[in-house]
């Protein structure tokens, strides 16, 4: 048996402030001020958005992966703001012959330090176990990113692997850590 999951019709989810729901091709400025940050993208290994356009393409490949039900990801809103788009989180590189997802996420400095990743983070951990059937949860982070480490540490993710220069980018080798969650 295999995971089955469905993301049709998109699953809003609501926090106390936040409102995580589907990206769509109106969020294209909002990602592109997310995606072309130096500070946002300074751990993440992918290419920093030069243009709109750059972002349009990544919500349209984040639409063919939420169409096929191979991963999902949600715009972090406010509910009092719904249009305004702050982060993105979501749970993508789905293993479902073993129930294992990957969690990643990303918030714009001008909303860190606020609670925000932490409420989005629950509530997609929540969605992952309990509406996915998810048996864990993985996130892989540089180790250099101690805020992201110490979020998955108050969310009790386990650290369970340290890989040395497992990742070649932009001319240069990093590590990489493993942090999982296993289904209460």
């Amino acid at each position: 048996m295999m995971l089955a999951v469905n993301f049709s019709p998109f699953p809003e989810l609501e926090t106390n402030r936040l409102l995580l729901r589907q990206p769509m091709l109106t969020d294209a400025q909002d990602f592109f001020i997310l995606r072309s940050n130096t500070l946002v993208m300074q751990y993440v290994n992918r290419p920093i958005a030069k243009t709109v356009e750059d972002a349009e393409n990544l919500i349209n490949k984040i639409a063919d992966i939420i169409n096929t039900n191979e991963g999902i990801n949600w715009c972090i809103t406010l509910k009092d703001n719904p249009k305004k788009v702050m982060g993105n989180i979501g749970i993508w590189q789905l293993k479902k012959e073993d129930y294992r997802g990957e969690i990643g996420y990303m918030l714009h400095p001008d909303f860190w330090r606020k609670g925000i990743m932490q409420e989005a983070v629950e509530a997609v951990i929540n969605f992952g176990f309990n509406q996915m059937q998810l048996h864990s949860l993985e996130a892989k982070i540089n180790p250099s990113n101690s805020a992201s480490a110490m979020l998955l540490e108050k969310n009790n993710f386990i650290k369970e692997a340290h890989f040395k220069e497992d990742c070649f980018w932009e001319g240069e080798f990093s590590d990489t850590v493993v942090y999982s969650l296993l289904k209460k």
